[in-house]
């Protein structure tokens, strides 16, 4: 069993698992690194569970023992271990003066793929599925928090209910989405390393029959176990970071494509926001003026807007 099916199988399993297994299964995803190195004794000590339960829990992922599992993570880890390599040999081989055109070059061509590899359909599922849904969650964090912040901020000029998710655990998370339906829909962006909160957050999106799409990287992303719509942006750097150039274009394809069902609603917000940025001096000065009477008049029903 190699380390891919060791975090699917987590993941596939996650949901059946009883209260102690499902904190080892959360350690070991963000902490495979140090875990690597834990007797199961050792591993039960730092979760806060039996060594029995360790074992149990290896055993219940279909290990023989706790040895077969903790080759799993050795495996985890030496993947790792190579993408580290292959950063340190092409950081080797490139002068300073040649990393601008090395790097844009790199993302022009994870876009290529990206766009070569990414579905129409699949996409136009995800542009129809937000249309019709009644709220609209963004999940993403981490380093994808820059990316759900960004189009959280885009969708909230087209539509009226849209939420971003954001917290430091899954409780909280799990606490703002609280009201999901299955009139609603879910958007969750993760790149590896995959967060347990985000795909925490997207199967508690599936349990309540809500829409998911998903934005990462492979279709063996852990995130596509809880979506039937699945966007997929090819990441790739030989970097201590990961592109994220693909799946910002793929952010900003969707935003283009809502506004375009969605226009009148659009140029009554953007033109209610310029009216406010002119009032309030947002974009000009720090002078401070009057606000006029007649603005307070136009916009003092602001359900109009809807």
């Amino acid at each position: 069993m190699n380390a891919n099916n060791l975090l699917t199988r987590m993941n596939e399993q996650y949901a059946s698992m009883s209260k102690n297994q499902k904190k080892l299964a959360a350690y070991i995803t963000d902490n495979y690194e140090q875990a690597v190195f834990f007797t199961a004794a050792k591993m039960g000590e730092v979760v806060g569970v039996s060594e029995s339960t360790v074992v149990r829990f290896a055993m219940s992922l279909g290990y023989k023992g706790y040895p077969q599992f903790q080759k799993s993570l050795e495996e985890m880890v030496r993947l790792k271990l190579e993408k580290t390599q292959k950063m340190n040999i092409t950081t080797t081989r490139t002068s300073k003066k040649d990393v601008l055109q090395k790097v844009l070059a790199s993302d022009c061509d994870n876009i290529k793929r990206t766009l070569e590899g990414l579905n129409q359909s699949t996409f136009d599922q995800a542009v129809s599925s937000i249309l019709n849904a009644e709220h609209i969650y963004v999940v993403g964090v981490r380093a994808c928090a820059p990316l759900a912040q960004f189009l959280y901020f885009y969708l909230q000029m087209i539509f009226k209910n849209v939420h971003l998710v954001t917290s430091s655990n899954v409780t909280e998370m799990f606490e703002q989405m609280v009201h999901l339906t299955n009139k609603d829909v879910v958007i969750g962006i993760s790149f590896p390393r995959y967060s347990m909160r985000t795909l925490k957050a997207m199967e508690f999106a599936n349990n309540k029959s809500a829409g998911v799409i998903t934005l990462t990287d492979s279709v063996h992303s852990p995130m596509n176990l809880y979506s039937s719509c699945n966007l997929i942006a090819k990441s790739e750097m030989a970097s201590i970071v990961d592109s994220m150039t693909a799946p910002m274009s793929v952010i900003n394809a969707l935003i283009v494509a809502l506004t375009m069902f969605r226009k009148d609603e659009v140029v009554k917000n953007v033109e209610f926001l310029e009216d406010i940025w002119e009032q309030y001096q947002i974009y000009e000065n720090d002078e401070i003026d009057h606000i006029d009477d007649a603005f307070k008049n136009k916009y003092k029903h602001i359900g109009e807007l809807k």
